[in-house]
């Protein structure tokens, strides 16, 4: 299940440089469907609330047959992970990875826009060697069945594997990084990112002013050479691109499977504050950012607010929707 990455977050110097909801379909804007919860909708009811709002695209953390069963014939763009538990066998088993595609992917193949399947989430310590073959044997056992120019493989990783300032300095901090970014442009895929400018900002609030994480700051914030920060949010970002550039994978695109900002339970953490955030990643994400403009895809984390999340008890608490499917806050997808 995801994973925010409080204790991933990007390193320090990158951030010292500094109820209607309406049916209008948002092709930039995607929202990840989390099930942690003991009062949740059913899926059908979750599937038909994504519908009705006109969100396109959904994210879930691993295969569930009712969740896969509603999205027939919505045409909801699909990223599905694979869970973290799976990485071991499919990296040492081509045959774990082709009973993967067989149950989870091949029956649903026809009726479910799969658009990624996530090799992993935020994966972390030793597991992380398994995450380069788990994505070689699902890459491969897609192609067998015929799906491998449909459905892109990937991985998502916090903006914990990035560090450096200013933006255009990214460089990859974690080791496995680049062989996994140099394989992703040999199969033209995008690298999966969750940016959280709530967790940079609770981290480092002596460095960071909220204005700069909620994108409401007046003028820019951070200058790197010819281009403008006005919210942390494009500096995240763009310190993943030039991470990808710095490891030979600049033709990557960069897709945030994960941003969101928390409306209770901990610092900042507001409904005012998560509206906040998320109207405006909603407005923002069209333009791209000062390194890419243009569209850039994104996930808003999360559908529902989650009752049995561990961790901090802001986890609790992402939803744009209460578990009855009325709006956490106003928010206007159009």
């Amino acid at each position: 299940m995801a994973k925010h990455g409080a204790a991933s977050i990007l390193t320090l110097s990158l951030v010292l440089g500094v109820l209607a909801v309406t049916p209008t379909a948002v092709q930039s804007i995607g929202v990840c469907y989390g099930v942690i919860g003991d009062n949740l909708p059913s899926a059908t009811d979750a599937v038909n609330l994504y519908k009705s709002n006109g969100i396109d695209s959904m994210r879930i953390y691993f295969p569930l047959a009712d969740i896969l069963e509603a999205l027939s014939g919505s045409n909801i763009r699909l990223t599905m992970d694979v869970g973290n538990d799976q990485l071991a066998a499919l990296a040492t088993d081509s045959s774990a990875a082709t009973s993967f595609v067989q149950n989870n992917i091949q029956p649903y193949s026809s009726t479910v826009n799969f658009a990624y399947i996530a090799v992993g989430n935020e994966v972390a310590g030793g597991d992380t060697q398994y995450i380069l073959p788990a994505m070689q044997n699902l890459n491969a056992a897609l192609s067998a069945a015929g799906l491998g120019n449909q459905i892109k493989v990937s991985t998502s990783v916090s903006q914990g594997v990035v560090g450096g300032f200013p933006p255009s300095s990214g460089t990859f901090t974690a080791s496995h990084m680049p062989p996994i970014a140099q394989y992703l442009a040999s199969t033209n895929s995008p690298l999966l990112a969750n940016v959280y400018p709530y967790f940079a900002y609770v981290d480092n609030q002596a460095q960071i002013d909220i204005n700069y994480a909620l994108f409401t700051s007046p003028g820019t914030v951070v200058q790197d050479g010819d281009k403008g920060y006005q919210n942390l949010f494009d500096a995240l970002v763009d310190t993943f691109y030039s991470a990808l550039e710095s490891a030979g994978a600049g033709g990557v695109p960069v897709v945030v499977s994960e941003s969101g900002w928390p409306s209770d339970g901990g610092t900042a953490a507001s409904a005012g504050n998560a509206q906040t955030y998320n109207q405006n990643l909603i407005n923002h994400v069209g333009q791209g950012t000062p390194k890419r403009p243009g569209r850039i895809e994104t996930y808003i984390f999360a559908m529902f607010n989650e009752n049995r999340k561990g961790g901090a008890e802001t986890e609790k608490h992402f939803g744009l929707f209460n578990p009855d499917q009325s709006p956490a806050y106003p928010i206007n997808f159009s």
